[in-house]
């Protein structure tokens, strides 16, 4: 038993020199030192050795044990620091790799051109939130809890006097309620309705904007949004002002440009009509004055809103709003 003590410490000193990875190194910890292992066999037979013998065998096998365990936590190092020095080692004379930049979505892109327009003609940029109270959504713009418009919004309701903003207008009614005209601002942020298609998302991006001031007449918002088309689609773009209906604004004109596919033949994107609707607009309707203390006698304003989405499709030309989406690196990467 002695002899087979010792034969087996210098067969697993010539095993461990021969072993080059963790896994080698494993099997024959397991090989040796296992439950079942060549080690602990030999030491159970150390019961059946003659008396006079066990305490001396019982010392070696011992010891054995403590130098096959020291051997190979020493070999478990080494092949950690092995593999550590392999993967962590920087080769300075390999090229560099270009990190890849990202770039801000054609949506994000599309709202700073618009509110950078405006900012050159004298509007300041403003904010406001998400969940808006129904006065500030509805009421304060000229339309009641019973007005027919409302059916036209689509409105997620959280209670029965706070919703998700459906337009970013509710921004106008609190900065006039703060500052006294002038006042020349736009409004840009989310918007919420109950829609979903290949144009209508339930939730969207909006860019709403207020001009109020002493003698602001009709042709100054043609003028300005007249500006804003040629400065965003270029100059040769043809538009047109339609008279339409919003309960904020009397009288109210729709904008259209000649359709960018067609050029005014007809097309599929156009419903074959030549144009194609980019905004909404209007004179502030006196009534809204009265939520916010203005003289409509002494002041006079215009607003119009239009959707972000709605303008970089036409920009790009895209045909389906939910390509902002899906967060297609190939769709996006074009932008």
């Amino acid at each position: 038993m002695h002899d087979e003590l010792v034969k087996l410490l210098h067969e697993a000193k010539q095993d461990l020199s021969a072993a080059r990875d963790e896994r080698t190194f494993e099997e024959l910890r397991i090989k040796y030192l296992g439950r079942k292992g060549l080690l602990p066999t030999i030491m159970k037979k150390v019961a059946s050795a003659p008396p006079e013998e066990r305490p001396a065998l019982g010392k070696l096998a011992n010891q054995v044990k403590q130098d096959l365990t020291n051997l190979f936590d020493q070999a478990f190092g080494t092949a950690r620091s092995a593999e550590t020095t392999r993967v962590e080692t920087l080769d300075v004379t390999l090229p560099g790799r270009k990190p890849s930049r990202g770039h801000l979505h054609p949506i994000t892109q599309a709202r700073l051109e618009i509110c950078d327009i405006f900012e050159r003609m004298g509007f300041e940029v403003v904010e406001g939130p998400d969940i808006e109270l129904d006065y500030y959504n509805f009421e304060a713009l000229n339309i009641p809890k019973d007005h027919p418009a409302r059916d036209m919004q689509d409105t997620f309701y959280i209670s029965d006097n706070v919703v998700l903003r459906t337009h970013t207008s509710p921004i106008q009614i609190r900065v006039m309620e703060k500052q006294s005209p002038p006042v020349r601002i736009v409004a840009p942020g989310a918007a919420y309705r109950c829609d979903s298609d290949v144009t209508h998302t339930p939730m969207f991006h909006q860019v709403e904007g207020l001009l109020v001031d002493r003698g602001v007449t009709f042709g100054d918002l043609k003028g300005t949004l007249t500006a804003f088309v040629h400065q965003m689609f270029g100059l040769d773009t043809e538009l047109r002002f339609r008279p339409s209906f919003f309960p904020f604004t009397e009288p109210s004109a729709e904008v259209d440009i000649r359709c960018v596919r067609c050029k005014g033949a007809g097309c599929r994107v156009c419903s074959n009509t030549g144009w194609l609707e980019i905004l909404g607009s209007g004179m502030v309707d006196p009534a809204v004055y009265d939520f916010v203390g203005y003289d409509p006698e002494e002041f006079s304003g215009f607003a119009f809103g239009m959707g972000i989405e709605r303008v970089t499709m036409l920009k790009y030309g895209i045909d389906d709003i939910r390509l902002f989406f899906e967060n297609d690196v190939r769709f996006l990467s074009q932008f």
